[in-house]
């Protein structure tokens, strides 16, 4: 008897500031530039376990403002909540996971992230829609 195929959920939160940039962090295992986020722990609450992992990966406190998507990683079956965020303290701080951090503005996405990871942050930038529900392969939009 073969487990059935299971899925992990993860959350990850895209900070606006006043200026309308968003906050993005460099990866230290791969190097690419996306919004923070991470696994869900099973025993936590979905606002839970974003805090928590923008505080890990950002040292900064953050405010949900809105789900703004959901996307699945069809190749290996991770399902992402990202939200639109706002922070409220904290001072950003590397770490094991994230080497920098960089604000930028819209028109910058396009030179420094995949496909799969900048609609994330694009989706999240368009306020007062509908949550996008989205498919990719872990680099381009299916």
């Amino acid at each position: 008897m073969t487990d059935p195929a299971r899925h992990s959920v993860s959350v990850a939160g895209v900070v606006v500031d006043d200026a309308g940039r968003c906050l993005l962090t460099r990866r230290r295992d791969n190097g690419n530039w996306e919004a923070p986020g991470g696994v869900l722990e099973a025993n936590e609450t979905i606002t839970d376990g974003l805090r928590r992992e923008m505080r890990e990966e950002t040292g900064l406190e953050i405010e949900p403002v809105s789900l703004t998507g959901v996307y699945k990683n069809m190749r290996i079956g991770v399902v992402a909540l990202v939200f639109r965020c706002r922070a409220v303290s904290g001072v950003l701080t590397a770490n094991s996971e994230v080497t920098e951090f960089r604000w930028a503005h819209r028109g910058e996405l396009d030179d420094l992230m995949i496909e799969a990871y900048r609609v994330r942050v694009s989706d999240a930038l368009e306020e007062g829609t509908a949550p996008a529900i989205r498919s990719h392969d872990g680099l381009a939009l299916l």
